[in-house]
């Protein structure tokens, strides 16, 4: 636990607990290498399309709720989406990346497993249960909660309605982390149709305790308590480096008896004969 708010960037687990970054660069790249259009509005908020406009992607920092990332899947390029998941603006950065790199994935591979994978319950759980969360499987709620009790994933069993689903009145899959507030808590939501092997990458994100970088003005303070952080070690300098600031600490050194050397001595040093021009004897006449 840290005693006090820790200076410069440092290393934060878990990664529930390490809030947003300030970019959206990793989780749209994994699409863009893929050959997905990437274009704009003037409120810069950015749109990513896949060639033939079947996978969009809309990351929105100016849009009108809390909603920064909506992912969504057609069937029909000019029908409804088949299925949409959303993360928040405060939802680690990591968990989102994780989604869009199994997306980029199943679209390199060239079939419609993004489309219409298989969407069962087990498979978006399993990385949970193997991590040690607590998981309860109910007939009509099931839940799984990390060791802290700082995240969890939840799945709704019976029927939804689709429209309410992707109007966000409703969800079959939903994850959440964090302690409450501002910045601090973060929500993320998947509709019925979405492949579980996507929910499960996410998942495995969520569990992984490697220590993810952040800078102290990303980590939400609420946050800090609970969370393990560890400073970033200054880089070790190469030999190069050692040379070079060896170097300018000579220059500098010499700069500064310069500048402080009495003016008297430096009259009396000018004014003297220099001892490399002989002095000439008058000449007689």
């Amino acid at each position: 636990m840290p005693a006090h708010t820790p200076d410069g960037d440092f290393y934060v687990s878990p990664v529930y607990l390490a809030g947003a970054t300030f970019t959206g660069d990793p989780a749209l790249q994994p699409l863009l290498d893929q050959g997905f259009r990437l274009h704009h509005d003037e409120l810069a908020n950015v749109f990513v399309t896949s060639p033939e406009q079947r996978i969009r992607l809309g990351y929105l920092p100016e849009g009108e709720d809390s909603i920064l990332w909506k992912i969504a899947v057609h069937s029909d390029p000019f029908g409804p989406p088949r299925w949409l998941a959303t993360f928040d603006s405060s939802t680690p950065t990591e968990l989102v990346t994780a989604f869009t790199t199994a997306l980029a994935h199943d679209y390199a591979q060239g079939h419609d497993t993004s489309l219409y994978g298989g969407t069962g319950r087990d498979r978006g759980f399993q990385p949970l249960v193997e991590a040690g969360w607590r998981t309860d499987k109910g007939p009509h709620l099931s839940v799984s909660v990390a060791p802290d009790g700082l995240a969890e994933m939840n799945h709704v069993r019976g029927a939804l309605d689709h429209q309410a689903e992707l109007s966000g009145y409703q969800y079959r899959w939903s994850a959440s982390g964090g302690r409450d507030g501002y910045r601090s808590s973060w929500h993320a939501t998947f509709t019925t149709h979405t492949p579980s092997h996507l929910i499960a990458a996410t998942a495995t994100a969520l569990a992984d305790p490697t220590p993810v970088p952040r800078y102290e003005a990303e980590m939400p303070k609420r946050n800090l308590a609970a969370a393990h952080v560890t400073p970033v070690p200054p880089p070790v300098p190469t030999p190069l480096d050692v040379r070079r600031a060896t170097a300018a600490r000579a220059r500098s050194a010499g700069h500064r008896a310069l500048a402080h050397a009495p003016a008297k001595a430096l009259a009396t040093a000018a004014s003297r004969p220099s001892a490399a021009l002989p002095t000439h004897a008058s000449r007689r006449r």
